[in-house]
């Protein structure tokens, strides 16, 4: 285990490089320790129990394809990004293609080896439900270090059948899109469109059109497909020609757009495929985008320099059967679509030149113009595609939760603050954003009390850090005198003797005992004034 100085950042693997939006796990404007994962790459396929055991520095692309070499009849429920790297995939949740059928990736996350701020190696069994829980969709990097994963293997048939086609505006891709949000989201779980939805010249004409295309994956053959679609969307116009029943292994290089008969040993190569520098924002939507909203939508789309993309897939199905609260990634039930909004930066050396800033510019510009029409309250975002312009403050509850409550929601971000308040207390693992480590990076909101003994949340032996949830004085754990009260704004030490600044005096238990009395003095002086009221009212008027 490294040993850092305190204003150390320690970052470790959110995603393997190119993968973080915000580039945080591998550029600080601190000194920072960066684990390199790339040897920790083995990976166990247990064909008979369905399992997988996954070391952090793999890939996805070397998962599918360590699966594939041992049968084609079971997969992961993961991205089709195969230079994804595991360990810090599985920490926001995780989604792909199988999404509808078997939910997230982390969703199928069995077990994990983990190694705590202490240098402890811990599985599930001794680390708890609680962090276990917390490593599952809230930032597995924020508590300790992912080592590797235990996954659960899903059944996929032999053969898998894709289709992909396009439509434009002048093919009625508005009234097709309109109606894909109705349809993509409610279809059999077995069905997943994907959409990617950009601005395009038309031929060589000077006029530019809005192109939809809409890639699908069915688990199950073409002449089970067809009917189905035609059933349901036969607006989409999807015919026998264009689909194609291939492994499951070869849908993932379909989706990332390589043809069905690349080799499928070029998922294990981490160099052959092109990096894509990028301005990225995530949406979910509840109720399907009108037209007249689509169609404000495609015209700003239009206006963009051909840097811009949507891509966009649908929920329901298995989503929509788990609790928002059964890990921490909650975009669940009611959820129709996951938008991805996305600018690049093709032909510029950074993201600050001009055109860059003009591009990021357009991108927060189209965020604003789609807010009536996506989820709120909060609006909902994806961790895994980390964005700083959702804010980075962390003075206090009511600061953070502008950004945490957007990724995690409510309850969900004030467990995982919890939680890291106790396998974490001093912070060691950090970052702009870091998931549930509210108020802990901030020494204005956090305090140590150096008197008493034993356990408290978030520390041990005399250094208490107590945080304030809105519900009641609760103990600061045992062996302690000490009290401190949830109130859901920022971290308060208990006790005195600390400096605080704070106006509101801590209390602790031989205080709370002192109190007893008055509390009793109180109580016999309102039963007297009790009595004496009564008696004055049954007392005959002369």
């Amino acid at each position: 285990m490294c040993i850092l100085r305190q204003e150390t950042r320690l970052r470790d693997q959110d995603q393997e490089w190119g993968h973080d939006y915000e580039g945080l796990s591998y550029t600080a404007d601190v000194p920072f320790v960066m684990l390199d994962f790339t040897n920790m790459r083995s990976i166990d396929v247990d064909v008979a129990k369905r399992t997988a055991w996954v070391q952090a520095g793999a890939t996805l692309g070397e998962l599918y394809y360590k699966i594939s070499r041992e049968t084609d009849t079971l997969y992961f429920p993961a991205g089709v990004c195969p230079t994804v790297g595991v360990g810090g995939y599985m920490g926001g949740g995780g989604y792909g293609n199988l999404l509808r059928k078997y939910g997230t990736a982390a969703d199928n996350v069995l077990d994990a080896r983990f190694m705590d701020v202490d240098g402890n190696i811990l599985d599930r069994k001794s680390m708890g439900e609680d962090l276990f829980w917390a490593i599952r969709g809230g930032g597995s990097s924020s508590f300790g270090i992912v080592l590797a994963w235990k996954l659960s293997l899903v059944p996929v048939p032999k053969k898998v059948t894709v289709f992909i086609l396009n439509k434009t505006l002048e093919q009625g891709a508005t009234e097709i899109f309109h109606k894909y949000q109705y349809v993509a989201p409610n279809i059999d779980r077995n069905l997943h469109i994907r959409t990617q939805v950009f601005a395009e010249y038309i031929g060589n004409t000077t006029k530019k059109t809005i192109r939809i295309m809409f890639e699908g994956i069915y688990q199950g053959t073409t002449d089970t497909l067809l009917p189905l679609l035609y059933r349901k969307f036969p607006e989409l116009g999807v015919t026998r020609e264009i689909c194609e029943e291939i492994r499951m292994v070869q849908s993932t290089l379909v989706f990332w757009g390589l043809p069905s008969s690349t080799p499928t040993e070029i998922l294990t190569n981490r160099s052959a495929i092109a990096k894509l520098n990028n301005k990225s924002k995530s949406d979910y939507t509840r109720a399907p985008i009108p037209i007249r909203g689509l169609k404000k939508i495609w015209r700003k789309l239009i206006q963009n320099d051909e840097s811009a993309l949507l891509m966009i897939n649908p929920f329901g199905g298995r989503m929509a059967d788990f609790s928002e609260t059964a890990i921490p990634y909650p975009h669940r039930a009611g959820v129709l679509l996951q938008i991805l909004k996305t600018v690049n930066f093709n032909g510029q050396p950074s993201d600050t030149t001009p055109t860059s800033l003009r591009r990021i510019a357009w991108l927060r510009s189209l965020d604003a113009l789609m807010t009536p029409y996506v989820s709120n309250n909060p609006r909902e975002a994806y961790s895994n595609y980390n964005d700083l312009d959702l804010g980075v403050g962390s003075t206090n509850y009511q600061e953070a939760s502008v950004w945490g409550e957007r990724y995690w929601k409510r309850d969900n971000f004030k467990k995982l603050i919890r939680i890291k308040a106790k396998v974490d207390p001093h912070n060691f693992f950090r970052r702009p954003q870091t998931e549930a480590g509210i108020c802990l990076r901030n020494r204005n909101c956090l305090r140590t009390v150096s008197s008493g003994t034993g356990t408290a949340l978030g520390g041990s032996g005399s250094n208490f850090y107590f945080y304030e949830t809105d519900t009641r004085w609760i103990p600061a754990g045992s062996g302690s005198n000490f009290y401190f009260y949830e109130t859901d704004t920022r971290w308060i030490p208990a006790g005195s003797g600390s400096d605080t600044g704070y106006p509101e005096p801590a209390v602790n238990r031989n205080r709370a005992k002192e109190l007893i009395p008055d509390f009793l003095t109180l109580v016999v002086l309102g039963f007297l004034i009790f009595i004496l009221t009564k008696r004055k009212k049954n007392t005959p008027t002369p």
